[in-house]
């Protein structure tokens, strides 16, 4: 997964602009955004603030960390299953 370049309260502060009468246009220039991230961070972290937002990029990031560990071991446990097979 990609790291963000931006920190979460970074991102809760620009959403909060535009919440206070920034336009999107100046929030793009301003801190060198396109219009799509925006809103994308929009539809994701609308209505959060700064810790929640740290919160929750710390559990999509334990999620990850888990899918990866569970499918190593559903690898393991599936070559283990086709060795004892064959004997």
């Amino acid at each position: 997964m990609k790291k963000s370049k931006f920190s979460p309260a970074q991102i809760a502060a620009i959403l909060k602009q535009f919440d206070e009468g920034k336009s999107v246009e100046e929030l793009s220039r301003e801190h060198g955004i396109t219009r799509a991230t925006f809103y994308q961070w929009r539809k994701r972290y609308g209505g959060l603030e700064a810790t929640e937002l740290k919160r929750l990029k710390e559990l999509e990031e334990e999620n990850a960390r888990l899918k990866r560990m569970y499918a190593s071991l559903a690898l393991e446990l599936d070559t283990a299953k086709y060795i004892i097979k064959k004997l």
